[in-house]
């Protein structure tokens, strides 16, 4: 009888467990760009130690202040993720959340070029991943999403390689410099000094969301699927407004959200069953 109750309590766990997807938020690589061990967290779909196919992926990426973990600890990343899936709102997805927290932050190179975080997560990171998990390798199966400063991560990684994602979702998005003007203030929160008139031009058309929806290939930007949300009382709103607007003149399809919330947690973790919804959409089989 004893033997009985453990097989069973062990199947019970092991059901369980086949139910849950994994995290791991300690994982590393060595960066030669940025000259130093960079972190990263996982986050693996409830099949795929059981499986040998390969998965769609989602680069989730943190706000500013945070770091792997973020989406992980605050995000509930593993939660909500394992209930769409169970749910059927979500296919089954590998989910990859980079650390932009460490030396300087932010997901781009800088306005003089010495600290190269945007060239080391296209030509270091994205490569590590994909060959050492088992990611489907083709633009239909990679989306980009985050919040806040990742926000603004999702829209310039999106804008600058359309080629490579088909979703990206910002959600209260920081959209980067309004006006060329702006450009000084924002360099100056990020600790960046003794840049030139024309440093400063360059970094703005490239750094500026409004901007490159309104300068961009307009059937370059069609060919991404854009989710956007941002909370009425997020002080960003203007950014995401602005750009809702251009993409309208533009007739680049979008789905823009405004939902009652602010630039908090509780608005993200809100955000997270849509995005991962929107994104399975791009990723099915039609």
């Amino acid at each position: 009888m004893k033997n009985t109750i453990i097989l069973f309590c062990l199947l019970i766990t092991s059901a369980v467990m086949a139910q849950s997807g994994q995290v791991m938020d300690n994982l590393s690589l060595t960066s030669k760009i940025l000259n130093g061990e960079r972190k990263f967290a996982i986050y693996l779909p409830p099949d795929y130690a059981t499986s040998q196919r390969s998965y769609p992926v989602l680069y989730l990426l943190h706000g500013g202040g945070d770091d792997q973990t973020g989406w992980v600890q605050f995000g509930e990343v593993l939660r909500i993720t394992d209930n769409a899936i169970k749910d059927g709102i979500a296919t089954p997805m590998i989910i990859v959340m980079p650390d932009a927290n460490s030396g300087q932050r932010g997901y781009f190179n800088s306005a003089k070029n010495d600290w190269r975080y945007e060239d080391f997560f296209f030509e270091e990171f994205m490569p590590y991943v994909e060959k050492n998990y088992r990611i489907k390798g083709d633009k239909r199966y990679r989306a980009v999403a985050g919040l806040s400063m990742g926000g603004g991560g999702s829209f310039m990684y999106a804008l600058h390689h359309p080629e490579l994602f088909s979703s990206a979702c910002p959600l209260s998005a920081s959209t980067g410099p309004l006006t060329l003007e702006a450009v000084n203030a924002q360099l100056e929160r990020h600790g960046e000094t003794n840049v030139t008139d024309a440093q400063k031009r360059t970094y703005f058309e490239r750094h500026s969301a409004l901007y490159m929806v309104e300068n961009n290939p307009v059937d370059d930007l069609k060919t991404v699927r854009w989710f956007i949300d941002c909370g009425d009382d997020d002080f960003l709103y203007e950014g995401n407004s602005l750009i809702h607007i251009a993409m309208r003149k533009k007739e680049i399809p979008h789905e823009f959200r405004i939902r009652d919330g602010r630039h908090s947690w509780k608005y993200w973790r809100e955000s997270l069953p849509e995005v991962l919804r929107f994104i399975s959409d791009s990723f099915h089989q039609n």
